[in-house]
């Protein structure tokens, strides 16, 4: 279909639905004249009549009407978005793509979700929950959320969270076994409940005391890619685990986990919000701002 031909079909539309050159004009707005100019031009482009008239009548031909039975949908179908679109004149439409690990999901991603997305209904949220760090670019999403220690340095970078603390624990029973380790490198020496993910890779375990960073390769144990899990098997006694102090915290108040090498886990930079060096869309800026404002709550 030709660029110009859209709003001929517009008129022809009007002409067939009234029945009348002279009533079409009037609720168009022109004159007879110029309707009779349009649909000769579009009858001239299609090769074929759309209307047959008489003097005392205007009726489609057969080809008018198989071409009305898809354009009067079409049409009302324009009509119908543009009059919602006038609807939310003003406000922010679009869709925001987020990639994000489970945790940064529960903890900073949710509690800002229901009232953004209360406040802009227009917005369309996209969020995929994953474990591994992710490609925003190639994923085609508008940004990522995840620590900013393993963020690529081509990206920007916002910080999202508070500071974070790891807490390394065992339960009574494993410690009733084994001899609690008294620094970072007596972790070898244990069975250790590891995180790898989907490649095979276990997560390193990172400590810092008074400015000294140490990371130790855990001893052999269990590995799961669930933090429920994780937990689990601390809890059952199957070694000791290194996780986010806070996926641990009720089991530590109640005595079912024991906390170890507490003076080595020092807190370090949260989640950020990373994305490209480019111009985010409208909908994309309003998300940011909303992220970075809950933070500040």
């Amino acid at each position: 279909m030709r660029p110009d031909q859209l709003g001929d079909l517009a008129v022809f539309a009007a002409i067939a639905s009234d029945r009348s050159f002279t009533r079409a004009a009037r609720r168009l707005g022109v004159t007879q004249s110029a309707l009779s100019q349009t649909m000769k031009r579009l009858e001239g482009q299609l090769g074929f009549r759309l209307l047959s008239r008489t003097t005392r009548s205007v009726a489609p031909t057969a080809a008018g009407e198989r071409l009305l039975a898809t354009l009067s949908p079409a049409l009302a179908g324009l009509d119908d978005e543009i009059e919602a679109l006038s609807q939310t004149r003003g406000a922010a439409i679009g869709t925001v793509r987020i990639t994000t690990g489970k945790h940064a999901a529960d903890t900073v991603l949710w509690p800002m979700l229901p009232s953004f997305m209360r406040n802009h209904p227009g917005i369309e949220v996209e969020v995929c929950v994953e474990n591994d760090m992710t490609d925003v670019v190639a994923g085609r999403y508008d940004a990522g959320i995840r620590l900013g220690e393993r963020l690529e340095k081509d990206m920007i970078a916002l910080a999202v969270g508070p500071p974070l603390r790891v807490a390394v624990v065992a339960s009574p029973g494993y410690l009733g076994d084994h001899p609690a380790p008294m620094e970072p490198a007596d972790l070898t020496g244990h069975r250790c409940i590891a995180y790898g993910n989907a490649h095979g890779d276990l997560s390193p375990w990172s400590f810092e005391r008074y400015g000294r960073a140490v990371t130790v390769t855990p001893g052999r144990g269990p590995v799961f890619n669930d933090g429920d899990l994780l937990v689990a098997a601390a809890l059952e006694g199957f070694g000791i685990l290194y996780i986010l102090e806070d996926l641990v915290a009720a089991p530590i108040a109640d005595g079912r986990l024991i906390r170890l090498l507490e003076p080595w886990c020092e807190p370090f930079p949260g989640y950020h919000l990373y994305y490209p060096d480019r111009q985010g869309s409208t909908a994309f800026e309003l998300f940011k701002e909303a992220l970075r404002e809950s933070k500040a709550l």
